[in-house]
């Protein structure tokens, strides 16, 4: 009797393990074949349904919903409980935007999601509870270096080489006072180490800083190095190699980057009125309507007016010497009394009062006569003290060899 008990127990455990063993095989199987759970804005996947679309001409977020059967005084709700966390009031045209559906027999508009750049995306949830969010992908930064040998413009010589061409501005602010990015010629060259951003480590949305730049214009070598002079008021300048300070109290040109159409003249003949000669005594920077136009020095505003020759204009004075004007604004942005900076947007290229086509022209007064700023000695900015330059030319020693053994490429080398 006790033998057989002992065969019962035995056999009673082989058939336990034999099962544990089996369901821990049934189980991995069934854990191996069940498809991972995967999450789309914050959706489940497979519970949701979502639909791309751009925004069309016109296009406002509450057409949009209106169109998906979202009543307007949802759309209203939803826009005041959100308006500190997104802004959905004004969609740029042809950007992308999500529309979330509930997977139902009935879908639902559950959320919309816009996304205005590549660096992220803003969500408003409408069901179950309002809410909104906006979301910004991580940054992650390199240093680059590029070079090159202009052939017919420094914009044209890094589109060529695949370098975002909006390094040309960077440049042309760094430059501004010792070069005239106008008037480059054919051989100059040029060695640049600058900044790149990026999101998902490879998507470029940004160059935030140049560092380091080296400019060969007529034979002339130059250098620039990004240093900050000021650890206090957190001052960045371009020094050269000697730690001359690049900048001038006055920019050569009131616009970012652009072209001269039209220079200096005093015996400037014009078709218009017959080919006799009309002193031309500013100098024309053509650009597109709405660039943005700078004060080229600091200064107080003392005229911003409108005559049916100049148009909208804003004149500056700057000190005892020197008083500036910006002729055919579409719109000022300043008001008479206001102290302004060097760079300051002081109004917009326009096409208002006698003009052919979308320019600022820029007049410059020394000593209360109109003269040609491009023949003009002006004044340089105060140098770095003895102390800091000491430090300074210590401190350039390593990205000066960086810029100095980068080789500067021409077309054949690219």
């Amino acid at each position: 009797m006790n033998f057989n008990k002992y065969y019962f127990f035995l056999l009673m455990f082989l058939i336990i393990n034999i099962f544990i063993s089996c369901g821990s095989d049934i189980a991995s199987l069934i854990e191996e074949d069940a498809e991972p759970i995967t999450y789309k804005f914050g959706y489940e996947e497979s519970k949701y349904v979502f639909e791309e679309k751009k925004v069309g001409r016109g296009d406002t977020f509450g057409d949009i919903l209106e169109k998906q059967g979202i009543d307007y005084p949802l759309i209203y709700e939803a826009l005041e409980k959100t308006k500190n966390d997104v802004n959905f009031r004004v969609l740029q045209r042809g950007k992308p935007y999500t529309l979330i559906f509930t997977n139902d027999s009935i879908p639902s508009l559950k959320a919309f999601v816009y996304h205005p750049t590549i660096e992220g995306y803003s969500l408003i949830q409408l069901r179950d509870s309002i809410f909104g969010k906006t979301f910004k992908k991580d940054r992650t930064y390199k240093d680059l270096s590029a070079s090159g040998t202009i052939d017919n413009s420094l914009y044209l010589t890094l589109q060529e080489q695949s370098i975002d061409p909006l390094l040309t501005y960077y440049l042309s602010d760094i430059y501004a006072w010792t070069i005239d990015f106008f008037r480059l010629d054919k051989g100059d060259k040029f060695k640049v180490i600058y900044t790149q951003a990026y999101v998902d480590d490879t998507i470029p949305v940004e160059i935030t800083k140049v560092k380091a730049a080296y400019f060969i214009h007529k034979g002339v070598e130059s250098y620039a190095f990004e240093y900050e002079t000021d650890s206090i008021k957190g001052i960045v300048e371009y020094l050269d190699q000697d730690a001359k300070n690049l900048r001038r109290a006055f920019l050569q040109s009131p616009i970012k980057f652009g072209r001269i159409s039209s220079r200096y003249n005093l015996r400037r003949r014009i078709p218009l009125y017959g080919n006799r000669i009309r002193p031309h005594r500013g100098t024309d920077f053509a650009a597109p309507i709405g660039t943005p136009i700078l004060s080229t020095a600091d200064g107080t505003i003392t005229e911003v007016s409108y005559t049916r020759a100049n148009g909208r204009y804003v004149k500056v004075k700057h000190n005892n010497t020197y008083t500036t004007q910006y002729l055919h604004m579409q719109k000022a942005n300043v008001k008479v009394g206001q102290s302004i900076e060097q760079g300051d947007v002081i109004g917009w290229v326009g096409m208002t009062g006698n003009t052919s086509g979308p320019h600022v022209c820029y007049r410059f007064w020394k000593h209360g006569r109109e003269v040609d700023p491009f023949r003009q000695k002006l004044p340089e900015a105060k140098p770095i003290n003895e102390s800091l330059k000491k430090k300074y030319l210590n401190d350039i020693v390593f990205i000066k060899s960086q810029i100095d053994s980068i080789i500067i490429k021409n077309k054949t080398s690219i």
